[in-house]
């Protein structure tokens, strides 16, 4: 039989070269291959026919049988649509088209019998169907009825005439040229002892099910085997470093480590911070290489697990890096790594693509010469020009910023790697986790330091401006600081919300006794250090900004967060911003501005912010709500997923098991040599050429 990955689309029966171009550019379907791999999104029983005095607005689909009485144009402009008065002699609905008129008034005739298939609702009393599809019964086969597929389109498709239906029948005449099986992409052991239907069964079955159950089952074996596939993809780079790279041993917690636990800790650690420190030290002084995921709230206190860390490294006779993905949380985590070492007699530097000339000169000799012994900076620290004596640890934080390669190369400044810690403020899922860090192993600080109190979150309708305004003046009066949150900079055409230059105007008028500064994305970074050191310093009293003010900003006086439009923002930006207050000890409060009219999932995600403050509960729940694509920080550099059928929010179960089965394989083959295996090693390495981008570390 012909490859199906090397057959061009456009010779499939009924593509031909301009819809060919199309699926290229709307689905980036090139081959007949990609074309059985794209999957319908649902499905729907076309069994029954109803009768029309059966059917109300509430229902989901319903198919009817019936002829077209009689035609009407009506509206205007872009109101302008085509009726068709359809009726089975119990009753009449009207089947309504906006797009296409000309073509449908040649299409369809009166008094020619058909099947006609959409979604009811109720309009000026009356019920309707919008853009149903209508089949002649003469041209439909009645017993094939089941469950048909609905496959995702876009506008430009249906334009070119390929709507869902018309990708069905491209489907059913690709599998008709099936004369033969597809090779298998799973071993015979694992077919077996799991019990997953072959794969050709299996693709014709999630396109064409012969009945519920036996779609179950393909489902479950394109599930299985796609997240198996990433799971042995990740096992298997983990076990290859496991064995390549050693790990430097650091045996000693000596007087640098000492010095500053017992003189310069500024407060008890918490239970959660001394078990991840115990987790650390465990893997610095096994002999291999640490690759570890620090995980915690904002404010947990990962920053100072991460210092004792890298005082561990110096004890060792190491110098230690720390990663951040702009110059300001560079910046603040120099100044607190430093406020932190006040006394201590060790070399903290900071390089940034600023910092020029001959600091820059000095800082680089000082690294070489091993005077320099803890190194803050941005991506400026992984330039050719930046060496290191002896390089023992680097930390990552909000890694999923950095792109695969950008981390890679911290790895080349030494003969042997240094120990990684990662660390991330945006809670993970733990299916998400396994798929984004499953080489890593995993610490969680899931406390918060004593003396933090649960930050207040109210939701707030625009209607009740006034009674927050008398609150911010309350709070501005007792020396309190004031965040006001933004979705856009200027305003859009499309889209109508409250813009930051317009807020800005508003809240100086609103409190013209305030210093108020103004931070977005489009400021020069001088600009931007200086507006947010005008509120760092006190100076002043409220900050106007837009997302940027995500990550980056500690001000312990900061006790009020007021995010405008709040709808627009997803559960776990949200709860990033709300972790910008709530550093002090005094009670902080986050405020969510919406209007009235809310879609029902973002009513949800207001409701869960005012319920929680977990960070991994809020990541779980949007995990749920958006899908792991949608997530903050999934889609940074080096992060992107291509999941065709597995969905991490609803198969953590199946994801748990086909890791210990892909597991299983990597200890029993480590080395890929077993012939019982050699299928599944040859299909991950055709899926790793073919770039199906799993968002593995590797």
């Amino acid at each position: 039989m012909f490859d199906l990955t090397t057959q061009d689309i456009k010779y499939l029966p009924g593509v031909g070269p301009q819809r060919a171009v199309t699926l290229n550019k709307e689905l980036g379907i090139y081959t007949l291959h990609d074309l059985l791999y794209y999957f319908p999104y649902k499905y729907v029983d076309r069994s029954r026919i109803y009768s029309i005095r059966e059917i109300d607005g509430t229902m989901p689909y319903i198919q009817l049988k019936g002829e077209i009485r009689s035609f009407e144009l009506a509206g205007e402009g872009r109101q302008r649509r085509l009726i068709a008065h359809f009726t089975d002699g119990t009753g009449f609905v009207d089947l309504v088209w906006f797009q296409g008129i000309k073509f449908l008034t040649g299409k369809y005739k009166v008094h020619q019998e058909y099947i006609v298939f959409g979604r009811p609702t109720v309009f000026n009393g009356r019920i309707n169907i919008a853009h149903p599809d209508v089949d002649l019964v003469t041209e439909v086969r009645m017993d094939a009825m089941g469950l048909r597929p609905y496959y995702n389109t876009t506008e430009k498709m249906k334009r070119s005439f390929l709507n869902s239906n018309a990708i069905e029948k491209l489907m059913g005449t690709l599998i008709q040229q099936l004369h033969e099986p597809l090779p298998e992409t799973l071993s015979s052991e694992i077919l077996t002892e799991h019990h997953l239907m072959p794969l050709t069964e299996a693709l014709v079955n999630i396109h064409f099910p012969g009945n519920a159950d036996l779609l179950r089952k393909a489902q479950y074996r394109l599930k299985f085997e796609e997240l198996f596939y990433v799971q042995l993809n990740i096992l298997r780079y983990a076990s290859d470093r496991l064995r390549k790279y050693r790990g430097y041993i650091f045996r000693r917690i000596g007087d640098v480590f000492n010095t500053f636990y017992t003189r310069n800790l500024p407060f008890e650690l918490t239970g959660a911070q001394k078990r991840v420190l115990k987790e650390i030290r465990h893997d610095l002084g096994s002999g291999r290489q640490m690759n570890r995921l620090l995980q915690g709230d904002v404010g947990s206190g990962k920053t100072l697990v991460a210092l004792m860390s890298m005082l561990i490294a110096l004890d060792n006779g190491y110098q230690a890096c720390m990663m951040a993905p702009t110059e300001i949380l560079a910046n603040q985590h120099y100044e607190t790594i430093r406020a932190l070492l006040c006394g201590m007699d060790v070399q903290v530097e900071l390089l940034t693509g600023s910092i020029r000339g001959k600091r820059r000169e000095a800082i680089l000799q000082g690294l070489a010469s091993g005077e320099v012994k803890i190194l803050i900076g941005t991506h400026a620290v992984i330039e050719d020009t930046v060496g290191f004596a002896s390089l023992g640890l680097v930390v990552i934080d909000e890694q999923h910023r950095f792109g695969v390669a950008q981390r890679a190369r911290l790895w080349t400044k030494n003969e042997q790697p240094p120990h990684v810690l990662v660390m991330t403020a945006t809670p993970i899922p733990r299916t998400l986790a396994m798929t984004l860090y499953g080489d890593l192993d995993v610490s969680v600080i899931d406390e918060l330091p004593p003396g933090r109190k649960p930050i207040a979150t109210i939701h707030q309708f625009d209607n009740r401006r006034e009674c927050l305004y008398r609150f911010v003046r309350a709070q501005i009066a007792e020396g309190r600081q004031v965040y006001i949150v933004y979705p856009l900079i200027k305003e859009s055409e499309k889209i109508d919300l409250k813009n930051l230059e317009e807020g800005y105007l508003h809240v100086c008028e609103e409190f013209p006794d305030c210093r108020i500064c103004k931070v977005h994305g489009k400021m020069k970074p001088a600009e931007k250090d200086e507006q947010m050191q005008l509120f760092a310093s006190g100076e002043a009293q409220i900050m106007v900004a837009t997302t940027v003010i995500e990550v980056g900003v500690n001000v312990p006086n900061a006790s009020v967060m007021i995010i405008e439009n709040a709808e627009r923002f997803g559960l776990s930006q949200l709860h990033q911003l709300r972790g910008r207050v709530g550093r002090g000890a005094d009670q902080s409060y986050c405020i969510l501005m919406t209007g009235y009219k809310l879609a029902d999932d973002t009513r949800k995600r207001l409701e869960i912010m005012v319920r929680t403050n977990d960070g991994f509960e809020i990541a779980e729940a949007d995990l749920k709500l958006r899908g792991p694509g949608d997530l903050e920080g999934t889609q940074q550099s080096g992060v992107a997923f291509d999941l065709k059928i597995a969905d991490l929010a609803r198969d953590g179960q199946l994801l748990q098991y086909v890791r210990e089965v892909a597991q299983k394989v990597v200890d029993e083959d480590p080395e890929r040599k077993l012939s019982k295996n050699e299928i599944l090693w040859r299909q991950l390495k055709v899926l790793r050429k073919n770039n199906v981008n799993w968002a593995a570390i590797s």
